[in-house]
């Protein structure tokens, strides 16, 4: 007979590209009840990509209420909340501040992926700023600064206006609480904040053209800045009622999703043991999804060149971190499926056998495989760089795109099962390069703690392991980054002292995958020698054109 006896528990809000997510789980790391909703976005014109803060926090209210609804009877400790590190605008008295080309009212979001701010960061990457030394050489346009200068030149009714520019995880407790603390993730990661000098550049900002957020004391982008799980305040009464749960709890400062996705795996005991000093060299955390982040931690600063960082603090505090990443992964996958012509055949026959894309692709690349070595042996001739969306590490260079060689005059759906096995290899490529040039920078690294979407599908997994040659880990919790926001909560309701605490108590690993060291490696190796040639063919190609145009 089940208990009635209330579950000491937290609980973890994720917000990702496409929706937003609560987890409920016990101080052990067991999951009880989790709930989605689905998000909206805009593209008002290309590279510009945008949503509503009213539409994500009544997702996330949903999703909350949905979750705790199906837990059962728990006492809830703490609550901690993650999102995408997108720039959110907002008025004096938190209203949207509309920040789109077509003055939308709502869209008060300039979400993570958007790529309008190209321009204002190559004019921040001219300039020898001493700021960039921590975040790999080069601001990328994916940050809020360059984003911030967009807002000043291009809409600058709506710069003024503005009482708050919040990263999404912290205008997430902001609502949450109503304090106005940012989280050292965010600020650090996304916003230049020096975490080991706890102080804004304020140089910086006037050589980029923000001088006047220097002026009024950074009170726009914060001034009290802590780590997170640190407790912030507690949930409002209005708050508290939107989510269905009790005024008072706890709230945890915030952390990127990615970086919740680290702090879910990258600190989980591995043969009965947890990480030493030692051990945080060899692992990396991969979170994937619409994108990817390879995060890996250190005591000392690692300068790498193309990875952003090193960042204090910023992850598991007292530690320095370097993220690399990757612009498009998963939504890469789907377009390259969606855009195929055997697509609409494949998706008519998913849908009559309720099998999902991925599963019958991967049927066909069985069957295919039967006639070859080794399944990644389909690809011999087929090779992509999957740049789409340009390179966000180790390249850190926006403007590169995507390839394809090796296409023949055919497009069935065995054809669009071998295009789609030579983008995860690709993918998987993107993950060695990043691994390759940490390790030249210090690191050991040769087990990947992997996280997300990605790591649903048995393709992407063999070939990560194989491409890289190092051992995939997965978690005991596969929703590791929901488990990782639930950790900033269990940090701020107290239940652990601190966040490696929090983490060797709650996160556990799961099943190990073992790299193919034999023939497939070889067969990688040349692949991957294919990859880089790519990278130097676009580059020549590039020379070429601009030759011919001047």
């Amino acid at each position: 007979m089940a208990s009635d006896t209330p579950v000491q528990a937290v609980i973890g809000v994720d917000v990702g590209t496409g929706s937003a997510r609560a987890g409920v789980f016990s101080l052990d790391g067991t999951m009880l009840a989790q709930a989605s909703r689905p998000i909206r976005i805009w593209r008002p014109q290309p590279e510009f990509v945008q949503q509503s803060t009213a539409d994500i926090w009544a997702a996330v209210c949903m999703s909350v209420q949905q979750a705790i609804a199906g837990a059962g009877p728990i006492t809830v400790r703490g609550i901690g909340f993650d999102a995408t590190c997108s720039l959110v605008v907002v008025d004096e008295a938190g209203g949207p501040v509309s920040i789109g080309p077509d003055e939308a009212p709502d869209q008060d979001v300039i979400v993570w992926m958007d790529h309008r701010a190209g321009a204002e960061a190559d004019r921040i990457n001219q300039g020898n700023h001493k700021v960039l030394r921590y975040v790999g050489g080069r601001i990328s346009l994916e940050m809020e600064t360059p984003k911030l200068a967009w807002l000043r030149e291009h809409r600058p009714a709506a710069f003024a206006g503005a009482a708050h520019f919040f990263d999404l995880p912290d205008y997430l407790t902001w609502r949450a609480t109503g304090s106005l603390t940012r989280s050292l993730c965010s600020t650090v990661c996304k916003w230049t904040y020096l975490g080991h000098e706890a102080r804004w550049d304020e140089e910086y900002f006037r050589k980029i053209g923000l001088g006047e957020l220097a002026d009024e004391g950074f009170r726009r982008i914060g001034t009290t800045i802590r780590p997170m799980g640190e407790a912030i305040g507690t949930l409002s009464a209005d708050a508290a009622s939107a989510l269905g749960l009790p005024a008072g709890i706890p709230v945890g400062a915030s952390a990127i999703d990615a970086h919740a996705g680290g702090i879910g795996t990258i600190g989980a005991e591995l043969d009965g043991q947890a990480p030493d000093n030692d051990d945080l060299l060899r692992r990396l955390a991969l979170v994937g999804g619409t994108s990817s982040c390879h995060m890996t931690v250190s005591h000392e600063p690692h300068f790498v060149p193309g990875v952003w960082g090193p960042y204090f603090g910023a992850m598991i505090p007292g530690l320095w971190l370097n993220e690399g990443g990757q612009s498009a992964t998963g939504s890469l996958v789907d377009h390259v499926i969606t855009t195929h012509a055997a697509y609409p055949a494949l998706a008519a026959e998913a849908g009559s056998t309720g099998q999902s894309i991925y599963q019958l692709l991967n049927l066909r690349l069985e069957h295919l495989g039967e006639n070859v070595p080794f399944p990644a042996a389909l690809t011999r001739d087929l090779h992509v760089m999957p740049d789409f969306h340009g390179n966000r590490s180790p390249r850190a260079d926006a403007s590169l795109r995507g390839m394809v060689s090796g296409l023949r005059l055919g497009a069935d759906a065995d054809d669009l099962a071998v295009l789609y096995l030579a983008t995860v290899q690709a993918i998987a490529y993107g993950t060695r390069h990043i691994i390759e040039t940490l390790n030249a920078q210090g690191y050991a690294i040769d087990t990947i703690l992997a996280s997300g979407g990605g790591t649903k599908n048995p393709v992407f997994l063999r070939e990560h392991a194989d491409a890289t040659g190092c051992a995939l880990v997965l978690p005991r919790e596969p929703e590791a980054v929901l488990l990782g926001a639930a950790i900033l909560g269990a940090v701020a309701g107290g239940a652990y002292p601190g966040i490696r605490e929090a983490m060797a108590s709650m996160s556990r690993a799961g099943t190990i995958i073992d790299p193919d060291l034999d023939v497939a490696r070889e067969y990688h190796n040349r692949k991957y020698a294919v990859f880089q040639r790519m990278y130097n063919d676009q580059l020549a190609y590039r020379a070429l054109m601009t030759s011919a145009i001047v």
